[in-house]
């Protein structure tokens, strides 16, 4: 990466991982827009082949992954993370605030980030094998936990809106469900989901559990998910408020369609 003034390149690459694939984005740091956006799907069904093997395919067909960039932001997308109030954090026991929702491990690494502004660390289990490729390919980079960079920018936008509000990140296999109420986060949790009648089971016991009437809360809908899908019809049957998040702000720095803004919401706010 590049640090002399002489040398910048005003370009900042950004990818966001998975055991299943990877997205990437390049922005133009000086004009704060987005360049391009590219999806690299992995075959999963040969568990003979190593991550780091699909990883580096990747990056041999993907040139962009090569070009000189000023700032690398790798983004770990998975559901071994939570949120932890600032007076109740303790970098030296991050492994106990994980053991509520996800199995862990004494071997395991943990990480955090510091969302200072709302005075919460997210901690989780980053892919450690991953960030060692990327090591290989980069020298240095920057990482955090893809549900930082939602729940920060949810935040943000909650400001001055007293009203509660439940917004769904939908990913294929998984869903985030976030609760809101004038930038205070009430509610985080994931789950995994198979079929439409999951989906709404777990939106359904939310709201029970934050005492929102189906009849009047707003629901929001971000990520994989669009109005043909089974998972919009149910919601919509049992929910009255339903719509999806607004993008139009996050439009103005590229120019992808709203299904792509929703679909990379994490991605593009990097």
């Amino acid at each position: 990466m590049n640090t002399n003034i002489t040398d910048k390149k005003y370009k900042k690459l950004s990818i966001q991982v998975s055991l299943n694939g990877l997205s990437f984005c390049c922005f133009d740091s000086l004009n704060h827009t987005i360049l391009s956006v590219k999806e690299v799907q992995f075959d999963t069904f040969d568990k003979t082949i190593k991550i780091e093997e699909l990883f580096a395919d990747a990056f041999r067909e993907n040139p962009e992954l090569k070009d000189s960039y000023d700032e690398i932001l790798v983004i770990h997308n998975n559901n071994l993370s939570t949120f932890v109030p600032a007076p109740l954090f303790d970098e030296n026991f991050l492994g106990s605030y994980l053991q509520y929702n996800t199995k862990v491990f004494k071997t395991d690494f943990f990480a955090f980030d510091e969302i200072s502004n709302y005075s919460i660390n997210a901690v989780y289990i980053p892919y450690v094998n991953i960030n060692n490729f990327f090591i290989d390919q980069f020298g240095s980079f920057d990482y955090k936990h893809a549900n930082s960079v939602l729940v920060t920018k949810l935040l943000d936008a909650s400001k001055n809106n007293d009203d509660k509000k439940m917004i769904v990140n939908f990913n294929p296999g998984h869903f985030e469900i976030i609760v809101i109420q004038n930038q205070k986060l009430l509610l985080f949790n994931s789950f995994d989901y198979q079929t439409p009648e999951d989906f709404i089971y777990y939106l359904l016991f939310v709201a029970e559990q934050m005492s929102m009437n189906p009849e009047s809360f707003k629901l929001e809908l971000l990520g994989t998910i669009s109005k043909e899908d089974d998972f919009y019809t149910i919601a919509y049957k049992y929910i009255r408020d339903v719509s999806f998040y607004d993008v139009s702000d996050l439009q103005k720095t590229n120019s992808f369609t709203t299904a792509q803004n929703l679909k990379h919401f994490i991605l593009f706010n990097s």
